[in-house]
C-alpha cells in the first residue's frame, strides 16, 4: 500500500539529495550546473511521478486463489501525531478504517472488509472470479476515534489471470475461531501445514476464506467461548489423499448422522477422521468436511438458437363481443350471510347465558340460612323506620350545630365565620387566657 504522503517524501528526499549534489559540482563547474538545473529537476518530477504510478499497482489477485490484505493501524498512528516521531513514542489511538471502491459507496462483490475493534487491524479479503478481472482502486477512510481526525489511502488491487488450475479442493470447518482471527498469514501457514498432513502434498493454495455467518450461522454471544466459526477451503492438482476420501464412504456419512443428532459432541472422532492441528483453535470437525471435484466439469448450457425475432402468424384475435354470464350468489353467502347467521347464533347464546341462566331471588333465599335472612331484613326495617321519624319530627327546635355561631359564655350569636377566618385554637382568639394543661 502506498500513502499519499510517500510521493512527497520520496520526492523531498531526491531533492535534497540533488541540492547535495549540485553544491559539490557548483564548486567545480558554475556555469552548467545553472543551465542544467531546470532539466534536472522535471526529470525528477517525472521520475518520483512514474513511481508513485508502478508502486501502486504491486497488490494483485490471481482468479480464484483466496487475496488477503491487512490494513496496520500502526502504520497511521504516527500520522495523526507527527510530533511523536521525533521523541519516538507512537500513540495508541483507536482507530476505524472504512474502505469502499472509487466513486462507489461500496466494495467489489468479491471482496469483504472486517475488524472485530478499533484497536485491532483491518482486512480486506476475498477471492475473485472471471467477471471481476482489472483494477479495481480501493478507497480507505481512516478516522481516528479519540481526535476525530480523519486520513484517506489509497490502495490499488489488480485482478491477473488465473495462476494454475486446482480442480481438485476440499473445505473444512473450524468451530473454535472467528474471520479476523484466521486471516493473518501465521494463521493461515499453521492451517496449510494441517492440512497438507492430511493430504499429503505440498502445493496447496487457498481457495477461500469466509465466515459462517455468510452461510446463515447464528450470531454467537458476545462472551468468551463463543466463536462464529470459519470455512476454509483450499486446493491442489494433485487428487485426495485415502485419508480426505474417507469423507465421501457411507459409513462417514452414517457415523456423522449419528453425532449430529447430539448436539455439542462435534470433535468426537468417527472412524474415518484423520485431521491433525497444531493449534486448538484451527482444529477442523471433520464431519462437515467437503470434497469438490472440478477435473471432470459440467458441460455449459447449449447456447439459445437465435431466431429472426418476428412471431409466427396465428391468425388474427378476434375478442369476444360479450363476458360469459356469473354467478354471484356463492360469493353473497360466504360475504354476508354466513356472518350474519354466525353473528346471531352468538348473540342468542350470550343471551341465554345472561338472561336465562340466572338463579333467581327465590332460589337464593332458599339457599341462604334463615339467621342470615333475618338479620339482613332487621338492618333494612330499621333503616326505613329511622328514615320516616325524621320526616315526621315537627316542633323540635334543631341542634344548635346547624344554627350561626354562638358565644357559650355570653349567648350571644353571630353569623359564622368563614373557613380562613376560624381561629385553630383558643389562644389566637384570646391571647391572655392560657390553653396549657396544668396539673
Amino acid at each position: 500500500m502506498l500513502r499519499l504522503y510517500d510521493s512527497s517524501s520520496c520526492i523531498l528526499t531526491l531533492c535534497l539529495i540533488q541540492l547535495a549534489g549540485t553544491g559539490s559540482n557548483r564548486r567545480l563547474y558554475r556555469a552548467p550546473v545553472k543551465m542544467a538545473a531546470p532539466q534536472y529537476w522535471a526529470l525528477l518530477l517525472t521520475v518520483c511521478t512514474a513511481s508513485f504510478f508502478v508502486a501502486q499497482a504491486l497488490k494483485t489477485a490471481p482468479i480464484g486463489q483466496f487475496f488477503v490484505f491487512e490494513i496496520q493501524r500502526e502504520v497511521y498512528q504516527a500520522d495523526f501525531n507527527p510530533v511523536s516521531k521525533i521523541y519516538g513514542t507512537v500513540p495508541n489511538d483507536p482507530i476505524v478504517f472504512k474502505c469502499n471502491k472509487q466513486f462507489s459507496p461500496d466494495l467489489p462483490a468479491w471482496l469483504r472488509f472486517t475488524q472485530r475493534h478499533p484497536h485491532d487491524n483491518g482486512f480486506l479479503y476475498g477471492t475473485p472470479m472471471e467477471d471481476d478481472k482489472g483494477k479495481n482502486v480501493i478507497e480507505i477512510t481512516v478516522i481516528n476515534r479519540r481526535t476525530y481526525e480523519t486520513f484517506e489511502d489509497t490502495v490499488i488491487i489488480n485482478v491477473i489471470p488465473r495462476a494454475k488450475l486446482m480442480p481438485f479442493q476440499a473445505e473444512f470447518f473450524i468451530p473454535l475461531s472467528n474471520i479476523e482471527a484466521v486471516l493473518p498469514p501465521s494463521v493461515q501457514f499453521d492451517i496449510k501445514k494441517d492440512v497438507q498432513k492430511m493430504w499429503g502434498v505440498d502445493d496447496l493454495e487457498f481457495v477461500n476464506i469466509t465466515s459462517a455467518l455468510d452461510r446463515g450461522g447464528l450470531v454467537p454471544l458476545p462472551i468468551a467461548g463463543h466463536f462464529e466459526g470459519v470455512y476454509v477451503k483450499l486446493g491442489s492438482e494433485s487428487y485426495f489423499s485415502k485419508c480426505l476420501q474417507g469423507v465421501g464412504t457411507t459409513q462417514h456419512v452414517r457415523e456423522c448422522d449419528a453425532i449430529n443428532k447430539r448436539r455439542g459432541y462435534y470433535f468426537e472422532k468417527v472412524s474415518t477422521d484423520c485431521s491433525t492441528c497444531t493449534v486448538a483453535s484451527t482444529c477442523v470437525q471433520w464431519c462437515r468436511s467437503t470434497l469438490i471435484d472440478l477435473s471432470n466439469p459440467e458441460p455449459p448450457p447449449p447456447v439459445p438458437t437465435m431466431g429472426s425475432g418476428i412471431l409466427e402468424t396465428g391468425g388474427e384475435f378476434d375478442p369476444p363481443e360479450s363476458l360469459p354470464p356469473r354467478d354471484f350468489f356463492p360469493d353473497y353467502i360466504a360475504t354476508v350471510i354466513f356472518p350474519f347467521v354466525l353473528a346471531l347464533v352468538l348473540f342468542l347464546l350470550l343471551a341465554y347465558v345472561m338472561c336465562c341462566r340466572r338463579e333467581g331471588l327465590d332460589k337464593r333465599d332458599a339457599m341462604t340460612p334463615d339467621l342470615q335472612l333475618y338479620h339482613h331484613h332487621t338492618i333494612v326495617g330499621n333503616t326505613c323506620e329511622l328514615r320516616d321519624l325524621a320526616d315526621t319530627r315537627e316542633g323540635v327546635p334543631p341542634p344548635l350545630s346547624t344554627l350561626p355561631m354562638f358565644s357559650t359564655r355570653t349567648g350571644e350569636r353571630s353569623p359564622p365565620y368563614s373557613s380562613d377566618s376560624i381561629p385553630l385554637i383558643m389562644a389566637q382568639q384570646e391571647p391572655n387566657v392560657d390553653t396549657l394543661p396544668r396539673k
